[in-house]
């Protein structure tokens, strides 16, 4: 039964990539990018709830990303990537085989980065250099030297951060590139409670509670505001929280509230898992 089970893995992983590769899905995302570009010179783009999609993230990032990008302009190719597995099922992945970006997958798990590598190396875009792979475990002591030794500084396109624990300590930390959009985990059990998990560099999930980690949506918005950035959106489920650079189309990719974005049924499931360890120790921010 072992070799059945082989074929049929590499035959669904066959049309899995070959949907994904598609010439149809770069043709309509082509179309997207044009039709998003002359709305905005327009002055009337679509509101960014309606334009998510998903190709390689997880869920519907792919479009939302390609709706902002379009809007500002894809003036600087460029992500960076971290907790990001192998790379395949990511926020950047459409980016760069679509769009033509570069750039950089760091994670600590070397199986995966190992098998993230193979499948650039075996996909490979054919005018772009596959992304850069780093395995490391990030903290806030690190993450500015593993960036300037990955050969990333100044401006970038796209940092996108799920790190499952200090994810808000290290994107206070971190200074050495100045990305246009960031995307990243927020802790929806938490609610609307201003409140951050204590730092902790030795960190590895699930920790002492698998609740137990991260930063609740209004405190990570409020880091954001401190950057200089603002809340323009989220999934649908209300937890990877999407901030752009203030001063970037601030008139059509308006700033929303942490509120408005945590509606979807499952986040009133998530905020009861909050009850086990509503009085254990957090920062208040």
């Amino acid at each position: 039964m072992n070799w059945i089970k082989h074929i049929l893995k590499k035959y669904f992983l066959y049309f899995w990539i070959k949907e994904r590769f598609a010439p149809a899905i770069q043709v309509s995302q082509r179309q997207l990018y044009h039709y998003y570009s002359d709305c905005a010179k327009m002055k009337e783009v679509p509101n960014i709830t309606e334009t998510g999609f998903r190709v390689f993230s997880q869920f519907e990032e792919d479009g939302k990303l390609l709706f902002i990008f379009s809007v500002l302009g894809m003036t600087n190719k460029t992500f960076i990537e971290f907790g990001s597995d192998d790379g395949v099922n990511s926020n950047s992945a459409n980016l760069y085989f679509h769009h033509g970006w570069t750039g950089l997958f760091m994670d600590g798990n070397p199986k995966a980065v190992e098998r993230g590598r193979r499948f650039f190396s075996r996909n490979p875009h054919p005018h772009m250099y596959p992304p850069k792979f780093v395995c490391t475990y990030i903290n806030r002591e690190n993450i500015n030297r593993v960036i300037f030794e990955a050969g990333y500084s100044g401006e970038i396109g796209l940092l996108s951060i799920d790190i499952d624990g200090n994810d808000y300590w290290v994107w206070d930390a971190i200074e050495i590139v100045k990305p246009q959009v960031v995307i990243i985990e927020t802790h929806n059990e938490f609610g609307l409670n201003d409140i951050v998990v204590p730092y902790d560099a030795d960190y590895v999930y699930p920790g002492k509670h698998p609740v137990y980690h991260g930063a609740s949506p209004s405190a990570m918005t409020k880091l954001a505001n401190k950057k200089g950035y603002r809340l323009v959106g989220a999934n649908d489920l209300g937890y990877n929280f999407i901030f752009v650079k203030n001063g970037l189309a601030d008139d059509l990719i308006p700033e929303v509230t942490a509120e408005s974005l945590l509606h979807h049924p499952s986040n009133q499931e998530a905020r009861k898992r909050f009850e086990e360890i509503k009085d254990w120790e957090y920062v208040n921010v």
